[in-house]
Parts: C-alpha cells; structure tokens; sequence
C-alpha cells in the first residue's frame, strides 16, 4: 500500500525473531538445518528477482523466523526495482551493509542487482556453517 509520502508493506506476524538471534544464541548451525534455511533463502531471493525486485541488503538480522522456523524475508528499504537499472544495465547506488555487500557494489562502477544479491546470500550461507565463535 501507499500513499504519496510512505509505502506500507504489510506482512504476518512473525514470533520466530532473526535468524541472526538464533546465529548469536547457538552457534554455527548443522547443515541439514541450514541447508533448510539457504534454500528458502534462495527461493525467495529468485521470486523478487523474478518480478525486478532486489533486495540490496541482505544480511541475517533481515530474515525472520515464523513460528514455525519458516525464513521470511524484511527490511526491503533499500530495493530497487528493475526500473532503477541505468542505460548500462546496471545499479549504481552504493548500499547494503559492509559485511555482506558484494564487493562490485563498492566499486562505483555499477552492478548488478541479482548477482550482489547472490553474493550476500553466500556470505549468509558462510555465517551459517561456520564456527565464529573465536
């Protein structure tokens, strides 16, 4: 919904908090479970690009976990839609946050909006697995 100063997205009521919150709280995960939440990740990741949405700052503290440990996706403040891209084919606002940003986006030189998706899908996949804790 809209209006001509502010765009609502309304979504379900999520009880499940962050994935980053279940990260911090018990570590790096076995992969069968993350291999669950990539794939729902990614799944979703593909239905907005698939209607020219990019998310631009994907990260751990953006998914949410519904009751029943099912990933959505949040904060798609700073999306663009394909209508963005420039003559070039590409995106050229520097944004995301710095851990998870692929490094094109950095550049200045324009990227794509799919692949720096991807790539902090990735990074993601990387927090997942890994053992962080030292």
């Amino acid at each position: 919904m809209g209006s001509k100063t502010k765009i609502f997205i309304v979504m379900e009521f999520v009880t499940g908090g962050e994935l980053f919150d279940k990260i911090v709280n018990h570590g790096r995960m076995r992969e069968d479970e993350a291999r669950r939440y990539f794939q729902q990740l990614i799944n979703a990741v593909d239905y907005c690009h698939s209607r020219g949405v990019y998310h631009r700052d994907l990260k751990p503290e953006n998914l949410l976990l519904d009751a029943y440990g099912n990933l959505k996706v949040s904060d798609f403040g700073l999306s663009a839609l394909s209508q963005q891209v420039r003559d070039d084919g590409l995106l050229h606002t520097t944004c995301g946050t710095p851990n998870y940003v692929a490094p094109e986006v950095l550049n200045d030189r324009g990227y794509d909006g799919a692949t720096a998706d991807l790539w902090s899908c990735g990074v993601i996949l990387f927090v997942l697995l890994a053992d962080l804790s030292s």
